[in-house]
């Protein structure tokens, strides 16, 4: 499946989380991250990410059963789709 993660996290968290997710997903631009994940990938990675993120934190998950969506961008793209997919 493909995933596309958004985060807002505390200060203090924001490296942990970018780096976990670096290890699982391509860095998109601030904040954002896409990829595609298996199912068990997904779910380990919600688990460690409850362990980091506090209550006041936000990390949406957006999952799409194949690599079928329409990109559109306004002002600069920082991450060139070419390069993911």
């Amino acid at each position: 499946m493909y995933v596309i993660v958004v985060y807002d996290v505390n200060v203090e968290r924001v490296n942990r989380v970018h780096k976990l997710l670096k290890t699982y997903l391509f860095w998109r631009q601030n904040s954002v991250f896409e990829g595609e994940l298996s199912k068990a990938q997904l779910y380990e990675l919600e688990m460690r990410l409850k362990r980091i993120v506090k209550e006041d934190d936000s990390v949406l998950i957006y999952i799409f059963p194949g690599k079928n969506f329409d990109l559109h961008v306004v002002g600069r793209d920082k991450s060139p789709v070419e390069m993911i997919i």
